[in-house]
């Protein structure tokens, strides 16, 4: 019996033998998984101090470039008829009757005069905010109408043709500039002129569209703030 007993015992203490080792090892493990959790715990506060850093500092530049717009232009922004979008940094032309004839795509002397007084000084203020920038964008609004018996889906294609001509036509003009020459470099590089068509009306507050106003040409400045943060992601994601 005692011989009995005694090796039930034996028996005993290699289960609880083998009880601890696996419980040690789980002790392990957890700390292994706690260790882990820790390290990427740091990894993404690091990335999203990172991330909160660039919208930090693309928020400071663009309250720079607004003010440095404003303090440029804020004397001529009447009697252009124009006005700057703190949010967009976008400048605003918005009198169609200075800017197109109905339907055509070539400069009033008008817009020209105030483009060629314009562009230089643009491109002097944005100097120093150069390495901020991914991009200019000449943008071309129309109403929605077209001034003949066509459907809405031929009138926005249509539309779509004369928003991407007018914008060519005033890069080509800003092109051709003497004061532009010496920077025709950077100004290859970093502006498109894009057509929109009517597929951003401006809107009454009853929703219904303003067609003149809606009549438009806007420069508007586009940061690489975006492109940082998508490259900090992609570095997350690798």
């Amino acid at each position: 019996m005692h011989n009995l007993f005694g090796h039930g015992s034996a028996i005993a203490n290699e289960d609880e033998h083998h009880w601890l080792s696996v419980s040690d090892l789980m002790a392990g493990l957890m700390m292994v998984f706690l260790l882990i959790s820790i390290s990427l715990m740091r990894h993404a506060l690091e990335e999203r101090d990172r991330v909160t850093q660039v919208a930090e500092a693309y928020q400071e530049n663009q309250v720079a470039i607004y003010q440095a717009l404003m303090d440029e232009f804020a004397d001529e922004l009447e009697a252009w008829q124009a006005d700057i979008d703190a949010d967009t940094l976008a400048l605003t032309f918005k009198s169609p009757e200075v800017l197109f004839a109905t339907g055509s795509s070539q400069l009033r002397p008008r817009f020209e005069s105030i483009l060629s007084d314009f562009y230089p000084r643009y491109l002097e203020v944005l100097t120093p905010f150069r390495k901020s920038i991914d991009e200019i964008r000449i943008e071309g609004h129309t109403s929605s109408r077209w001034n003949s018996n066509v459907s809405e889906d031929e009138a926005y294609f249509l539309n779509m043709q004369l928003s991407q001509d007018r914008t060519r036509s005033v890069l080509s003009y800003l092109y051709r500039l003497p004061e532009t020459q010496s920077q025709k470099g950077w100004v290859k590089q970093t502006t498109a002129a894009v057509g929109f068509s009517s597929s951003h009306p401006i809107l009454n507050d009853a929703g219904q569209e303003e067609h003149e106003h809606s009549r438009r040409v806007s420069f508007r400045i586009l940061t690489n703030a975006e492109s940082q943060i998508r490259e900090i992601l992609s570095e997350v994601d690798s």
